[in-house]
């Protein structure tokens, strides 16, 4: 099709369009919205009106937004639309946001009828949600000096057409860091049976500062409740629901939440995170490095201690679902690595073990061996029954790499 014929078609589509009844200039230039970029659906609009009324040396006519039969007046609106977007925005700290839109039933009718009236495909141009987005969003843009992003804004504003009401969504924050639970008796979230948490420790306290409805906690693994977990500490994710501030002094609130917690938890590393983090905290695999206090139900001699642990080196176990927790799992053989063990004999009942192992090792039955669900055991290699009487986790690394690399934290201004 050469230009003239082309330009020639536009002009009698518009034709139709005009005539088909009160259109605003948006709606006349939404089924054009592929030509000529750089223009708003309004300048198309309004462009065609007056190249057709030309064509047909007949009057202009400019268009009352408020009687077209299409939007029904809503393209009129897009101004004050952005001003109760910035209204429910108010007192929310936010650098990004993006614009929804819910059409009702008879404007995406008539967004249909109007191409079907002309002989246009359905999906011509651009469709009014689309052209409702960009445009509302443009002038919350300029009214906040924000930006949109289209992956994951700080805030989403919804328009509901059809109940006349605009509301606002404000995303999790997410603050990675590490804790460490110095004292036994703690869970790691919240527990009826347990009256601290290492949660209670630190959500609060983040959810006030950071003034949202709900602080998550979720963890690299969890401890046992009568373990403590020290050294380098566990690696988790603090999630704060619909937060009105995004941004606080992180090592301040780090300051005030180990104060608080008089010594039973500490926080440290404390950082802005994607959301991505907090799956990552959750699948990433881990080594872990544990300190154990052993007793033995019998003597067992020095030699046949060390030849037990000699054998435990770098041993792969088959170990089945533990007794312990065979309630709440899954009752399967896992394999589960020891890359490192090392022990001292403090009398012929008691020990102290040290050991690195692959993430999921239960080392409490390889130390106990679990009635045979763990072979080998270091209860069965000595022959004689062996309990762990106080389990400290020293350090939860991630196998191949950190848990915390730059590309799933962010700076102070929200960037990678």
């Amino acid at each position: 099709m050469t230009d003239s014929a082309l330009e020639q078609g536009v002009l009698e589509t518009a034709g139709a369009l005009v005539k088909s009844g009160p259109l605003c200039d948006p709606c006349l230039g939404r089924p054009f919205a592929a030509l000529s970029f750089g223009l708003r659906n309004e300048e198309r609009g309004k462009g065609l009106r007056v190249a057709t009324a030309l064509a047909a040396d007949s009057d202009y006519e400019a268009p009352d937004p408020a009687s077209c039969w299409v939007c029904e007046g809503v393209c009129g609106r897009f101004e004050e639309y952005a001003r109760r977007c910035v209204e429910q925005a108010e007192g929310t700290e936010f650098r990004t946001y993006q614009v929804g839109t819910r059409l009702p039933p008879l404007i995406e009718e008539n967004e249909r009828l109007l191409r079907a009236d002309a002989g246009l495909d359905a999906d011509a141009g651009e469709q009014l949600n689309s052209e409702l987005n960009r445009e509302v969003g443009r002038r919350v843009g300029d009214m906040t000096g924000t930006a949109v992003d289209f992956e994951r804004p700080d805030v989403q504003f919804t328009i509901d057409l059809a109940a006349d009401e605009v509301a606002i969504r404000r995303h999790s924050v997410a603050i990675y860091g590490r804790y460490r639970k110095l004292e036994r008796h703690i869970s790691q979230t919240d527990w009826e049976k347990y009256d601290r948490s290492v949660e209670s420790y630190i959500a609060p306290a983040m959810t006030t500062v950071h003034r949202g409805t709900e602080g998550v906690f979720h963890g690299a693994g969890r401890e046992d409740v009568d373990a403590t977990m020290v050294g380098t500490g566990r690696p988790f994710v603090l999630e704060v629901k619909q937060p009105r501030r995004r941004r606080i002094d992180l090592p301040e609130i780090e300051q005030q939440i180990n104060s608080d917690a008089d010594g039973a938890v500490e926080v440290e590393e404390l950082q802005y995170a994607t959301h991505d983090m907090i799956d990552r905290v959750k699948r990433h695999d881990a080594s872990k490095r544990y300190r154990m206090a052993i007793e033995f139900g019998e003597p067992v001699t020095a030699d046949a201690f060390e030849l037990a642990l000699e054998r435990l080196q770098g041993e792969t176990l088959e170990q089945r679902t533990p007794n312990r927790v065979s309630h709440r799992r899954a009752d399967r053989v896992r394999e589960r690595t020891v890359y490192d063990i090392e022990g001292s004999r403090e009398s012929q009942t008691e020990a102290t073990v040290e050991v690195h192992g692959e993430g999921g090792l239960y080392v409490k039955e390889l130390v106990s061996g679990d009635e045979g669900r763990t072979e080998p055991s270091l209860a069965g290699l000595v022959e004689a029954p062996a309990v762990v009487t106080a389990l400290d986790v020293l350090a939860v690394e991630g196998e191949t790499e950190p848990f915390a690399t730059p590309a799933f934290l962010v700076d102070a201004d929200g960037q990678r």
